[in-house]
């Protein structure tokens, strides 16, 4: 099966993650393709092919004669989808031979603009794949999803030499919990990569090292007409708390390796109000700053206002994996040379958001990330190249037939 087809065949599940569940799955819908998957890889001849209780996939392609003494490479992809925009009868466009301008969405009539994403301009003359506004499309990770299953399918059918594979299929990344409850012990790989980028020649190494604060807000409510030197306004106090944060720093002022405070819901009344913030920074010293800075707003504003009025609860979320991955640059430079190899230059730039792969870095398998081919992601306007994908699958199989010697 080519790879553009397993991936119009994987957006047709359903597979949105439920950020409002702390299960894992967080939606049974999820075990729609992890199923599908399981009699893939069955169908392919893997071993050691399991789908969990928790809906994760596993399983293993052993080695060909002559590479068993290579250090075991693991590939993973998420199969859920974000919730940030629906996931359910997704419709693609496929628009061959792109001619580098604007596209209509014929669903919505919206329109993906080149304006907006200018790197639409690198992909004029390939065959196209994008949403039809209504849905996002689902590249984000099916098109890992499909381009691991395609490179594995390959090399079986090659008969490549190639290093032990390890394939690892994961819910719920899209709500942090994808490398929850992964298993090491059943996923033996040596090292791994995530297949969850955007550019095709991407191997990335940093992300964000992330939190979340909540800031819970006890009012003092009192009729407004007997309400001086008395009433503590709890909606009030929020606005104030966000006016104390710098406007400069927020997801629409930064970029590249700039942190941010990204307000993500705000509700309330007199009573009591909430807010809930994500924080994230690549380096970690001011990353911690970050956190000290909320937790001094909190203390002012207690000083201001009276105490226990502010409480502020801060949950760390995933660290940077550059701290694991600078020892063991030889996994890096190994998908440096495969990208290489299929005359890309590699591009490695900060994560501007978490993979499964930061997580499981610091369980112990160290991860980078390697690009899909897809744009736009977690929206209408997520959009992917079939010769991306193919290409994404050539790096796949190069990595493969290279493994690092013990």
């Amino acid at each position: 099966m080519k790879v553009e087809e397993r991936l119009l065949k994987y957006v047709s599940y359903w597979t949105t993650s439920d950020e409002s569940c702390s299960d894992i799955p967080s939606s049974e819908r999820e075990f729609t393709l992890a199923k599908a998957l399981k009699q893939e890889l069955e169908t392919l001849g893997l071993t050691n092919i399991l789908l969990t209780d928790h809906c994760y996939v596993y399983a293993k392609l052993p080695a060909t004669p002559g590479m068993e003494n290579c250090k075991s490479i693991g590939f993973i992809a998420h199969m859920d989808t974000a919730p940030d925009f629906s996931g359910k009868d997704v419709r693609p466009q496929i628009i061959p031979d792109y001619d580098g301008g604007d596209i209509l969405l014929k669903g919505s009539q919206d329109v993906l603009k080149v304006s907006d994403f200018p790197s639409l301009a690198s992909l004029k003359g390939r065959t196209l794949i994008t949403t039809d506004g209504t849905t996002l499309l689902g590249a984000d990770d099916k098109a890992g999803v499909a381009e691991i299953m395609t490179a594995v399918e390959e090399l079986i059918a090659e008969g490549t030499p190639h290093g032990e594979l390890w394939i690892g299929f994961t819910p719920d990344e899209e709500v942090g919990a994808g490398a929850n409850l992964f298993d090491l012990a059943i996923f033996q790989a040596d090292y791994a990569y995530t297949v969850d980028g955007d550019y095709e020649g991407e191997v990335a190494y940093e992300n964000f090292n992330a939190a979340s604060a909540i800031f819970h807000i006890k009012g003092v409510n009192v009729h407004p007409g007997e309400a001086k030197d008395i009433m503590v306004n709890a909606a009030l106090v929020g606005c104030e708390i966000v006016s104390r944060l710098p406007e400069a720093e927020t997801p629409a002022h930064t970029s590249g390796r700039e942190g941010f405070y990204h307000l993500t819901d705000m509700s309330g009344d007199v009573a009591s109000a909430t807010l809930s913030f994500i924080i994230r920074d690549h380096d970690k010293t001011t990353f911690k700053k970050r956190l000290q800075n909320l937790r001094d707003l909190a203390q002012s504003m207690n000083q201001k206002y009276g105490p226990e009025t502010v409480t502020l609860d801060i949950e760390h979320s995933y660290e940077n994996m550059l701290s694991v991955i600078e020892d063991k640059m030889e996994i890096v430079d190994l998908a440096k040379q495969a990208i290489a190899s299929e005359g890309l230059t590699p591009l490695s730039r900060p994560i501007r958001g978490g993979t499964d792969g930061a997580r499981l870095s610091f369980m112990g398998l160290p991860c980078p990330n390697l690009g899909t081919g897809g744009y736009g992601f977690h929206g209408p306007y997520e959009h992917i190249s079939v010769e991306g994908m193919q290409t994404a699958v050539r790096i796949l199989k190069n990595i493969a037939t290279h493994p690092i010697r013990k």
